[in-house]
């Protein structure tokens, strides 16, 4: 999707394409939009009858309290003819104020996370508009029975936001759903003392009598669920990774610092690894965040993965499975959730073939092992392109994915496989990409029918026969 320049505001394009939500003109049929985005595995997240552009998160957090005070401005396109829209927006946080194109614009509350907003004036499909909600508050963050923590996760010094599936409602409204990419900027405030990490890039960190507040920019297209926050005290080693971008990683510093530059010098030798194999790295900066969050994840946040561990122990594993995802999930990003093995088969084989460059085990004796072992019932019983929605972080999506991966490796040869699967990385960057297109991608890709590889491995359940 061609999204406007940051540098376009709803100055003069508003004008004119604006009218009176009541106005009884046949010619213009106001609605509302939808409630919800359509994603069956969630229902409620999303919305419907526009597309966000740009997210300025302006947020102070209170060390003290642990609460936050923020204001947080959207700038979207109506893709329909709007009388209200929704934002995502849960918990306990309380709004003061909320304008849409500087007017007080009437809302409401309703149901685990809709903030259903009224415009003054009905939005004209097609016409930019800019929603500003003022809030406060100590965001709770979610603990689902079957998909675990998410969204606002206060730590020992401070908290990290990691946000897949559905926590960036948690501290600001948003469209959550994967298919509303748009670019962030993030300006958080906090005592002086604190360290600030976000996606994207820094600016200079502007300093006030007891404060410090920085800056990150992420200017590619981002799902929310790839948003990240991480507040704390860290240990900060900066160094630089392909052509010269900027390489930010961190170390929590209840941990040992002695590994940042080791974390720091992996990380750039992978990516420039995974390069290599899956064609130009997507974004403008790269690192991570080493930090105990306690929520046993590692998370694929935009250009800056968050690494949970309770030592500062690499896991190189790991990294190349996360900084696989810049690729398989970050700049691709699925269209449904039923989608998400696009994103975690990718990152599992991503582990296999470090293992195989780096002198482990090849990846065809994972595969035999992996095959021979797997016996969880979500690994052979469930469909790997509709794992269901307690499900997307299962054995399915991650070990039998890689495993079709490499079956289409095997199928159609070395020669084949790592041209079909950069290109496929470079023709869909910063997209949102189906199982129905990969199909349709390979079996062109590689000249042959692929059918019955696709329906024994990823459309149909049971223990496909090698």
């Amino acid at each position: 999707m061609r999204r406007t320049s940051q540098a376009v505001t709803a100055v003069a394009l508003v004008a004119g394409l604006l009218a009176p939500a009541g106005l009884a003109d046949a010619a213009v049929t106001f609605t509302p939009g939808a409630p919800g985005s359509g994603d069956p595995y969630f229902p409620d997240m999303g919305n419907g009858g526009y597309d966000v552009g740009h997210y300025d998160i302006n947020l102070a957090y209170d060390s003290k309290t642990k609460a936050i005070a923020a204001t947080t401005v959207i700038k979207a396109r109506a893709t329909q003819n709007l009388s209200r829209f929704d934002l995502d927006f849960m918990g306990p946080l309380k709004i003061s104020k909320l304008t849409v194109d500087g007017k007080k614009a009437a809302y409401k509350r309703t149901g685990a996370q809709e903030l259903v907003i009224t415009p003054p004036r009905g939005l004209v499909k097609g016409s930019h508009f800019t929603v500003s909600v003022t809030y406060a508050g100590v965001p709770k963050m979610i603990n689902d029975p079957a998909l675990g923590i998410s969204g606002w996760v206060a730590t020992k010094d401070g908290a990290v936001a990691l946000d897949q599936p559905f926590g960036a409602a948690t501290f600001y409204p948003v469209n959550d759903s994967p298919r509303d990419k748009a670019t962030y900027t993030f300006a958080i405030t906090v005592p002086q003392g604190l360290e600030v990490l976000a996606n994207g890039e820094p600016s200079p960190v502007t300093l006030g009598k007891k404060t410090a507040t920085f800056v990150w920019q992420m200017n590619q297209p981002m799902a929310s669920e790839l948003s990240m926050i991480a507040i704390g005290k860290y240990n900060i080693v900066q160094g630089k990774a392909l052509n010269g971008i900027p390489n930010i990683t961190a170390i929590g510093t209840s941990l040992d610092k002695s590994q940042g530059k080791a974390f720091n010098t992996f990380t750039a030798d992978t990516l420039k690894w995974e390069t290599s194999i899956y064609g130009a790295y997507p974004f403008r900066s790269t690192g991570g965040i080493i930090d105990s969050a306690h929520v046993n994840y590692a998370l694929e946040t935009q250009s800056r993965p968050f690494y949970d561990q309770s030592t500062s122990v690499l896991d190189k594993s790991t990294i190349a499975h996360e900084l696989g995802h810049q690729w398989f999930g970050d700049s691709l990003t699925p269209e449904h959730w039923s989608d998400i093995w696009l994103n975690e088969g990718f990152a599992t084989y991503t582990e296999w073939l470090w293992s195989e460059k780096t002198g482990g085990q090849t990846a065809q004796q994972i595969f035999d092992k992996t095959y021979a072992g797997e016996q969880a019932a979500d690994g052979w019983q469930g469909i790997v392109s509709d794992p269901g929605r307690d499900h997307i972080f299962g054995t399915l999506v991650y070990n039998r994915a890689a495993m079709f991966l490499h079956t289409l490796r095997k199928t159609v040869g070395d020669g084949v496989f790592f041209p079909l699967v950069k290109k496929w990385a470079t023709d869909h960057r910063y997209g949102n990409v189906s199982t129905t297109e990969f199909a349709a991608f390979a079996t062109k890709f590689a000249g042959q029918d692929l059918t019955a590889l696709f329906n024994s491995w990823i459309y149909s359940p049971g223990k496909p026969t090698v």
